[in-house]
């Protein structure tokens, strides 16, 4: 996971809920990534720490230079965030030693054993593991311009593309590095800079790399779309079927709406594992 000063209310409750559900937390190790130019880092850490004073944890300094300037405007300013990126440089921050990872965005809870999803079947040859969306208009995350060039859209040739949210994945982080994905994406940031593919974020470079070639896992393991739209946030229900992992992707967070006492009826389901449940306010 990633930590900073504006969505450490939303890692702490993250944590919680992956604790509580675990049928062996006393086995998790988790990984978090700052900002390196942060200065609340110390403060971040510590309050992991001091929370809870028997996690297994190290946090890795990410730094920003590394992409900024590969980053485009997208759609949503918070989208733009350098640690937003961060998750495709997983593989070069952590250990040689660390194999596979669960990777988990900081607005989201689980309600079961992170286990079940930690050890997906990868098979043979693929990387990550993610819940696919084979429904949504999978066209729409890149642009006319992307579209109209054949030597582009005939990257998803031969490939059963789907879209997929990349704030839960399993990722083999040996075979990332084998197949050096952390360039293939930075490749298509460059692209990006030159000429307008694509609108959002992180996710684009992810499904160019990616899509058609993933482990699909059960919907209930992200069950996301929870902060609404990325303009209005406005309130979602669930999608039909078991849950196991609840996420407000989208404009809308949780714990921002019940501050502002306009919560949406699922955040009901947030509040239980709030920590932090006045706002986390950094020494400026």
């Amino acid at each position: 996971m990633t930590l900073d000063g504006a969505y450490i209310r939303g890692s702490m409750a993250a944590i919680l809920s992956v604790l509580q559900h675990s049928s062996c937390p006393q086995t998790i190790a988790f990984h978090f990534v700052t900002s390196a130019s942060s200065p609340d880092a110390s403060l971040l850490r510590s309050t992991i720490s001091s929370s809870f004073p028997y996690l297994k944890f190290r946090v890795y300094p990410f730094d920003d230079s590394a992409v900024s300037g590969l980053i485009s405007t997208s759609i949503r300013s918070a989208l733009d965030c350098s640690l937003n990126y961060a998750r495709s440089y997983l593989a070069n921050l952590l250990p040689l030693c660390v194999r596979r990872v669960v990777y988990l965005d900081s607005d989201l809870v689980l309600v079961d054993d992170i286990f079940k999803l930690f050890n997906t079947q990868l098979g043979d040859t693929s990387v990550l593991a993610a819940p696919e969306y084979c429904n949504a208009n999978f066209t729409s995350y890149f642009t006319p311009t992307f579209w109209s060039n054949p030597s582009l859209s005939l990257t998803f040739a031969n490939r059963k593309t789907c879209y997929f949210n990349t704030g839960v994945m399993v990722i083999d982080l040996d075979r990332w590095r084998e197949g050096d994905y952390t360039t293939k994406i930075e490749e298509w940031m460059e692209l990006q800079k030159r000429m307008r593919i694509y609108d959002l974020g992180s996710l684009p470079p992810f499904l160019l790399v990616f899509a058609g070639n993933i482990v699909p896992v059960n919907h209930r393991w992200n069950q996301h779309g929870l902060g609404g739209d990325n303009f209005r946030g406005l309130c979602r229900d669930l999608h039909p079927g078991p849950v196991s992992l609840l996420h407000w992707s989208g404009k809308g967070k949780p714990w921002a709406r019940l501050d502002a006492n306009r919560p949406c009826p699922l955040d009901s389901l947030w509040a239980p594992y709030d920590l932090l449940q006045t706002p986390f306010a950094l020494d400026s």
